[in-house]
């Protein structure tokens, strides 16, 4: 992603305060840190306004930048959408999707309820126009370079037309947010040959291959791709691209407490830790998970960022600066266009028989 530089256009983004495991101090400390770095950009806080006038006291500079509004009601962690959407309409978290519904704000960034804030953004912005379902994107770290992977939650089952336009959007994503000239992109399956997968996975292909769009596609990926970094756009549905984000997580976690327990039983293996400390120590910062907090819902007509619920302030920081790179680079501009243009000529390509 950009590296953090001066900014000159005027941006506000709309903060869901309350959201989060260590809300609302992680929040308001993270809005400080991305300021240093977004110079110039305002901020709608919304939640419990008696507990975060004394945080804000403590960063005089963000204070300034901060039109701080009051609401109590805040979504749990445990809250079903549905319930969330109809019972909701005063709380932090739809008050602050609200202030970009209504233009007060460019963004909205929030660490809740991943459920509660589909369904909101889902309800107040729309889609876009031809976009039938959001899906959640996000950067993650491969062994060559950085990529981009979605639906990772919002769509558990998905069709063809799904999937594509789920490769239309991630395309557009890893042109302006990863700066990848021509991104590749690739459809997650159980194998590379064409024969491979359901019936959704060989139509969506189908469709990727026949457009007259100038899209890489690369053909189908497996499992051990995506950390490999074999192309810059991975597609799935959201069923298993959750379970292979979280795998992928869990993973990361059994590697390094397996190999600090091991540098740590003995007295050669602390020596030869201390040694090795400048290179761990790069590789955490490469891998650090909070370096590539903030999921963004694509397909909305509207940009919300949603921030991992167990970040710190350091993490949301970097959901707040994905926010606000979205919102600069105009991504969903290009969404439009593109889809637009991949519609234009979409009825023209055959679709492959169900059984073969």
């Amino acid at each position: 992603m950009k590296a953090p530089g001066i900014v000159s256009q005027n941006i506000t983004l709309s903060i869901d305060a309350m959201g989060g495991d260590k809300a609302p101090d992680m929040v308001v400390e993270g809005m400080d840190m991305a300021l240093k770095d977004l110079p110039g950009t305002k901020f709608i806080l919304f939640g419990r306004a008696p507990q975060l006038a004394p945080l804000l006291e403590k960063f005089p500079t963000l204070s300034a930048n901060v039109d701080l509004r009051n609401a109590e009601d805040v979504i749990s962690n445990e809250e079903k959408p549905g319930v969330a959407l109809r019972s909701g309409r005063k709380s932090s978290m739809r008050l602050a999707i609200n202030a970009v519904g209504e233009h007060e704000a460019d963004g909205v960034v929030s660490a809740g309820n991943t459920g509660a804030l589909m369904a909101m953004a889902k309800f107040v912005l729309k889609t876009l126009p031809g976009i039938d379902r959001p899906a959640i994107a996000s950067v993650l770290p491969t062994m060559n370079g950085e990529i981009v992977m979605l639906d990772l939650g919002a769509n558990i089952q998905c069709d063809a037309e799904n999937l594509v336009q789920f490769g239309v959007m991630g395309e557009v994503f890893a042109r302006n947010v990863l700066h990848i000239q021509k991104p590749s992109i690739g459809i997650l399956n159980v194998g590379t040959e064409v024969l491979k997968g359901n019936d959704s996975v060989k139509q969506a292909a189908a469709i990727l291959k026949e457009t007259h769009l100038p899209i890489d596609f690369y053909g189908f990926v497996e499992g051990d791709d995506i950390g490999a970094g074999t192309v810059d756009v991975i597609v799935t549905d959201g069923f298993t691209g959750n379970v292979a984000l979280k795998t992928m997580e869990g993973t990361a976690k059994l590697f390094a407490g397996a190999l600090k327990d091991e540098l740590m039983k003995s007295l050669f293996g602390k020596m030869g830790a201390l040694i090795a400390k400048p290179a761990i120590d790069a590789f955490r910062e490469r891998f650090d998970p909070r370096r590539y907090n903030g999921a963004m819902f694509l397909g909305l007509n509207g940009i919300c960022v949603k921030s991992h619920g167990g970040t710190d302030a350091f993490g949301f920081c970097h959901a707040v600066k994905l926010a606000h790179e979205l919102v600069t680079d105009q991504l969903n501009e290009g969404i439009k266009e593109d889809y637009a243009r991949f519609s234009s000529e979409h009825h023209t390509i055959p679709l492959i028989p169900a059984d073969e």
